[in-house]
């Protein structure tokens, strides 16, 4: 492994990255790697970027292969990994290492997640064994590596398993913890230590207060609760104290960007107060410790006192800790019910940070995407990319929620008609108090607000729509440059705000505006134009869109150009997919338009496809590529099912591009483009075979290194089920039916992650292939199933195991059936069958899922009155038991009913796509294509039988007139060695419906 560091290096270069991590993962696989990786990371003489590397690297591989069922680490290299990884952390003490101890604690994080604390027993042994009563570099490495680990508890939901291991750590780390706590704030606020001094005693202290929260986001442990005097207390408490600690040798400079440690320290103190009001009121109700922090936060923000850049986090929180006191109802006659009090909140705290600063403007001209992003954050308590006027608006919006509606709105009313009558003075110059009235207003008129559906429900007080006749509308429809551009893209986000206070034809009238806003020269209003459209036609009402094809067929080519021209324009591949917004808007229009698209689908699918050509040279964005992806889907979807010529022109414009990236390997756009093809093939008839450029592909599919990627396999077995409908004989013939089912042998079964695409394409391979020749590979996969089931079953993969079981007997085809079942299991082990049905599928058959219900009726139908080997000796001991698990799936109401959809037909859930929330990075998970997913047909392996209680029927009755088979019991015998509770009622019932035995 001597040219390990040459491999880190080559990893970070475009040009070499391919190849490089190829070589990694090579070495990856053998033993003591990452031990060896891991000193190399601690090596100072090594160059700081292979360090660096490397510990990224250390990271990704714990992160996805500790607990890989196929490629797993080996267990005497996670046991040595465990032993090194806390002493590494604390070799990286020097703040020079600090990017490197981050990665480090990261992958401490992840591993003890899944090791901690039963596989990892001593991992906080080693790091109270490592806390220093001097080296303040020691002690950041340790508890950094401790809030690693404890900051999971915030996430989880509560149970049994979680309170074992937050009391162990609390049996061990609680002491030392709170006596590292005292001795850290003694010393902080104690005068005349040095700059560095403070540094580390101060970066210690943020770390500390994280891992208070950390230890009570759960629950009050008693040491806290005990103590908490001790911290909250209106007299020397160490967070009062801390809440007005800050030395002239930490303050930094008006111009910096990064939070000071003593705001930070701050910033995290009001996070713990917010907890605590939460989870624990009745605690801080003893004393009056947040009416002293509400004083302190007033203290604090009040008159726009901390106006920098580097403030915006403490003031948020700040903000969000006064929403949630207001919130909570506790303080409400002993804070915000006394004279005066809520006109100063508003004036003094509210209005001051709702006002634009020099900041904004810069970020509006020089980052625009950036002012974007924090302009569309959600703004709501808890919620860390809130910015300061969103944390404001939270302020007036909780103010109007929470009984002080009126007066809220009546002073707000009187800022708001400042503001507009400033800016009527002199509207050049006083532009900014137009934008701060349109804010407020925005704010106080808000009481329900989603991120998909925007404001839902409004202050009854404020007239939304009659504000925007008044005061915005004319901005929107402003020639550009004669109004700031501000106080256009205020217009739009007034409209995206509140579109659903406007009528259809309301917003119909000004969806033209918007499209001319799209061919702005200012990114932020096109961007604002763009991500306004989206949402308009994503509006629902009555669980309907409310926009159809109709209402946009007259202007979506158009739409589209000029959404196009302006990605094309971008020029660069990263500056192309950067604005996924504008990509966004295209899918939706695309998913409105429909087939209205059709007589333009060429010229768009080609640029579509050039943009692609484009971000493949240097993939940047996973939002804009799931767009693009989704797009393409879209268009195919929709254009083809109108009009079925139009498969050869997305065909020849899409083999190419697909092909390169296959070629190139290009592994964050191969998920998509196997379901692209899988899509695409799925539109050719069945009744033909595939066409040469599809065959073509056909073996590098079924190469073994093609399913190494997690996020192409299901993908890749929709693709392979899409060929077995069409190619299955011609398949066998040339062996490739035995590579998928070695695939599923070799990389599918034994994945937990898998597993269900194993039995899907074994499922597809039973439906379309002749099952004679494959009987001894599907008993091989058969015999990896059962050795699964003994020692890693779930509950999952009993389920799947006993969909496969039901959909073979289920299935009408020549060599499959109920008997093949039982012989398959008889056959591997003498009474395997017995201990299967009864132990796993019968428990399950009357829970089985609504689409799943009538697949199991027919198949328990047939084992009950179609098989031969399941009415002998020794299968037909369990013939009663088998009659009643049906018979309760029968008694079930819902068995077979289902909520009619009003979905149009063949587009149910395409219509659903929508990636607002989607936050999945390269790689790491697979990237469904929504439309994609909406052009596959399920094939219903039991078409055959249209009504299952009818099929039941008329198979018992036919059971019974054959007065039992050679050898086996008849009818009636093994009727009355069932439970005559369940089962004469069940006869009556059959009776009753005409089939009488």
């Amino acid at each position: 492994m001597s040219d390990l560091p040459d491999l880190l290096l080559a990893s970070l270069e475009p040009l070499t990255r391919k190849q490089a991590e190829h070589s990694l993962s090579a070495y990856s696989q053998q033993q003591g790697f990452l031990s060896h990786l891991l000193r190399l990371v601690l090596n100072q003489s090594q160059n700081k970027s292979v360090r660096l590397s490397g510990s990224v690297y250390l990271k990704n591989v714990s992160k996805s292969r500790w607990e890989d069922d196929v490629q797993p680490i080996a267990e005497q290299d996670k046991v040595a990994l465990r032993a090194e990884l806390v002493p590494a952390m604390l070799a990286l003490s020097n703040p020079a290492d600090k990017s490197i101890r981050a990665q480090i604690a990261e992958a401490v994080s992840l591993i003890a997640e899944l090791d901690f604390p039963t596989r990892w027993e001593n991992l906080i042994d080693q790091l109270v064994a490592s806390l220093s009563p001097t080296d303040y570099n020691i002690n950041i490495g340790v508890l950094q590596t401790g809030h690693s680990i404890f900051r999971h508890w915030r996430a989880h939901v509560r149970s049994d398993l979680l309170f074992t291991e937050i009391n162990l750590v609390f049996s061990k780390f609680m002491t030392p913890f709170l006596q590292l706590f005292r001795q850290t704030a003694s010393l902080l606020t104690q005068p005349g230590q040095s700059k560095d001094q403070y540094t580390l005693l101060a970066q210690s202290m943020v770390l500390l207060v994280d891992i208070y929260y950390d230890f009570t986001c759960q629950d009050l442990p008693p040491s806290i609760e005990d103590t908490h005097l001790e911290f909250f207390g209106a007299n020397g408490g160490y967070f009062t104290v801390l809440m007005s600690w800050d030395p002239a040798e930490l303050k930094g400079d008006s111009e910096d960007t990064t939070a000071s440690l003593p705001s930070q320290i701050k910033t995290r103190i009001l996070e713990v107060l917010e907890l605590f009001i939460k989870l624990f009121p009745e605690t801080l109700q003893t004393s009056n410790a947040v009416e002293t922090f509400v004083q302190a936060v007033w203290s604090l923000i009040g008159s726009n006192r901390l106006p920098n850049v580097s403030d915006d986090m403490l003031v948020s929180q700040s903000l969000k800790f006064i929403s949630t006191a207001l919130r909570s109802g506790f303080y409400k006659s002993t804070i915000f019910s006394a004279p005066g009090i809520i006109p100063t909140l508003i004036e003094g705290i509210v209005v001051p940070n709702t006002t634009l600063r020099e900041h904004d403007i810069e970020q509006f001209e020089d980052d625009p995407l950036e002012y974007v992003r924090l302009d569309l954050a959600v703004s709501a308590a808890g919620t860390d990319t809130a910015t300061r006027r969103q944390s404001a608006m939270d302020v007036l919006q909780t103010l109007v929620s929470s009984g002080y509606e009126a007066e809220a709105t009546e002073i707000v009313g009187g800022w708001i008609n400042k503001g507009l009558t400033e800016y009527q003075s002199n509207k050049e110059v006083n532009w900014k108090a137009k934008d701060t009235a349109i804010y407020l207003l925005t704010a106080v008129a808000t009481r329900g607000v989603t991120t998909q559906q925007g404001v839902t429900s409004t202050n009854a007080l404020v007239d939304v729509v009659k504000f925007f006749s008044d005061h915005v509308f004319q901005d929107l429809q402003a020639p550009p440059g004669s109004v700031h551009p501000i106080l256009q893209v205020d217009a739009i986000r007034f409209l995206y705000t509140f579109r659903n206070q406007l009528t259809k034809p309301q917003l119909l009238s000004v969806l033209p505006l918007l499209i001319k806003h799209l061919d702005s020269d200012n990114y932020v209003t096109y961007t604002y134009a763009a991500i306004t459209i989206d949402r308009i036609l994503f509006i629902r009402q009555n669980g309907q869109l409310l926009f159809a094809q109709a209402d946009i067929r007259d202007f979506a080519s158009e739409l589209l150009g000029v959404l196009l021209s302006k990605i094309e324009r971008a020029g660069s591949a990263e500056k192309v997919a950067e604005n996924d917004h504008l990509m966004k808007c295209v899918m939706r229009v695309i998913l409105t338009a429909r087939q209205s698209l059709t007589p333009s689908h060429e010229q768009i699918l080609n640029r579509l496809v050039a943009i692609l050509g484009v971000i493949s040279k240097n993939p940047s964005n996973p939002k804009f590529d799931q767009y693009i992806f989704e797009s393409l889907s879209a268009l195919m979807r929709f254009v083809t099912s109108g009009s079925p010529a139009t498969i050869p022109t997305f065909e020849n414009v899409l083999f190419s591009p697909f092909t390169i990236i296959l070629e190139q390997d290009i592994d964050q756009y191969v998920p998509y483009v196997f379901q692209l093809l899988a899509q695409l093939l799925s539109l050719r008839p069945i009744s033909e075979p595939s066409p040469a450029q599809y065959k073509a592909l056909l073996p590098y599919i079924l190469t073994p290194t093609t399913w190494v990627q997690q996020g192409s396999i299901p993908g890749l077995v929709k693709l392979l089920k899409a060929y077995l409908q069409r190619d299955a004989a011609q398949m066998l013939k040339e062996g490739q039916v035995v590579s998928a089912l070695g695939v599923v042998q070799q990389r599918l079964i034994p994945s937990k992650n898998n597993d269900v695409y194993g039995f899907e394409l074994m499922q597809a391979v039973l439906t379309f292939v002749d099952v004679s020749p494959i009987k001894q590979y599907i008993k091989t996969i058969m015999l990896i199933i059962l050795t699964r089931m003994q020692n890693s079953k779930t509950d999952k993969f009993v389920h799947l195991l006993t969909r496969f079981v039901l959909f073979i007997m289920s299935a009408n085809k020549e060599g499959l059936g109920p008997d093949y079942v039982i012989e398959m299991f008889e056959s591997i082990q003498p009474g395997l069958w017995g201990q299967i049905l009864s132990n796993f599928v019968l428990p399950l058959v009357p829970k089985m899922p609504f689409k799943e219900r009538k697949m199991t009726a027919v198949g328990m139908t047939r084992l009950l009155f179609q098989s031969n080997l399941f009415v002998r000796e020794p299968s037909v001991q369990t013939w009663p038991a088998a009659l009643q698990a049906l018979i309760k799936l029968f008694s079930e109401p819902q068995y077979l009913s289902q909520s009619k959809t009003t979905e149009d037909e063949g587009f149910s859930g395409i219509t659903e796509i929508d990636h607002e929330e989607q936050t999945a990075g390269y790689q790491a998970a697979y990237s469904r294509l929504a439309a994609s997913e909406s052009a596959e047909s399920e094939i219903d392996p039991v078409a055959y039988v249209s009504d299952p209680q009818q099929f039941l029927g008329e198979q018992l009755v036919a059971f019974g007139r054959t007065g039992g088979r050679t050898g086996a019991s008849s009818l009636q015998q093994l009727l009355s060695k069932g439970d005559p509770a369940v089962i004469q009622p069940f006869v009556r019932s059959l009776a009753a419906a005409g089939f009488t035995i």
